[in-house]
């Protein structure tokens, strides 16, 4: 989440004339994020989160987002819901972007996820994958593969500015990875970025799951690479076994990896390292000026590619068989 375009008062209250909320007591800015615009918002129905969609993010995409929320939570996955207007619809513009209110999840995210962490984030994805079986709409990956050499494009010899020899490595390791990549692999509806700062916990335990904006069809088993990086890796680069099985363990609770996705596992959660690598790297050069948005360190993926590079199967990751 993130500040790109303020907002002023008279526009939100004519934006909330279209909701049964009534109107505005306190609205401010969230900083955390990189993607769209956020602002915590409270009014006499109580609070929200009001998100502005930025350039990066598609309009015609908002449907699946959207939707999928609200199958989710009609699954009995505990996720945000998009408030509807009067006229039904949960889609409307306010300072020139999209926008849509949606409800508050309580809860706190953590900051050093313990192994009991992993376990629920596990099987929280999981019971992702499998709510989203039967949902109707589908949305393509624009972040997987095919997509990965345009950034480091973009980034070009800048990216030598942010580590000496980071663009020579970028193009050596996506070549390896073009060839490499699987196919064939069981797909479905998969979150994609489900990073700790957007899972809430209460008491130890999962209370929720928030930010389905890089949500897309894509392989089960490349969603659950994303949480390895992101959930089971220490400060200093290194992987942590014990969060990495209770992490897988928590998934196979709800679903069991196939045969073929065990075996994919180390070059997906390769790739799904240079992902976030290369969106990263691209942001951290180009942050629009004035913007209320910290950008995250491209280099903590670059440390967790070394890691990677030396893994030889799903053993390495925690997959005990």
């Amino acid at each position: 989440m993130a500040v790109y375009t303020e907002i002023g008062e008279d526009e939100l209250a004519s934006f909330l004339t279209a909701y049964d909320v009534g109107e505005a007591l306190s609205v401010k800015g969230i900083a955390e994020g990189v993607e769209n615009s956020n602002y915590l918002l409270h009014t006499r129905a109580g609070f929200f989160i009001l998100t502005l969609y930025e350039k990066r993010v598609r309009e015609e995409d908002l449907p699946f987002f959207l939707g999928l929320m609200n199958h989710l939570a009609g699954r009995g996955l505990t996720c945000p819901l998009a408030v509807a207007m009067r006229d039904g619809r949960t889609l409307g513009r306010i300072a020139g972007r999209p926008a849509a209110l949606i409800t508050f999840l309580d809860g706190v995210s953590v900051k050093r996820p313990t192994p009991g962490h992993c376990g629920e984030v596990g099987t929280a994805l999981a019971r992702f994958h499998e709510a989203g079986r039967d949902y109707g709409l589908s949305r393509a990956n624009a972040l997987s593969i095919s997509g990965w050499r345009p950034l480091a494009q973009a980034a070009g010899e800048r990216a030598d500015d942010v580590r000496e020899g980071l663009s020579r490595r970028l193009d050596e390791e996506l070549s390896l990875l073009e060839g490499a990549w699987p196919s064939g692999l069981p797909e479905g509806v998969i979150h994609a970025d489900l990073f700790p700062d957007n899972v809430f916990f209460i008491g130890g335990r999962l209370s929720g799951l928030i930010d389905f904006y890089f949500a897309c069809n894509d392989a089960l088993a490349y969603d659950l690479a994303i949480c390895l990086n992101a959930w089971c890796f220490e400060a200093d680069g290194s992987f942590n076994l014990t969060k990495g099985r209770a992490m897988i363990a928590g998934y196979e609770r709800v679903r069991r990896l196939g045969a073929d996705e065990a075996e994919a596992l180390p070059i997906l959660c390769r790739g799904a390292a240079m992902r976030f690598l290369l969106t990263r790297l691209v942001d951290w050069l180009n942050v629009p000026p004035g913007a209320l948005v910290r950008p995250k360190d491209p280099l903590e993926y670059d440390r967790k590619l070394g890691f990677h590079r030396l893994a030889r199967s799903a053993a390495d990751y925690g997959l005990d068989r």
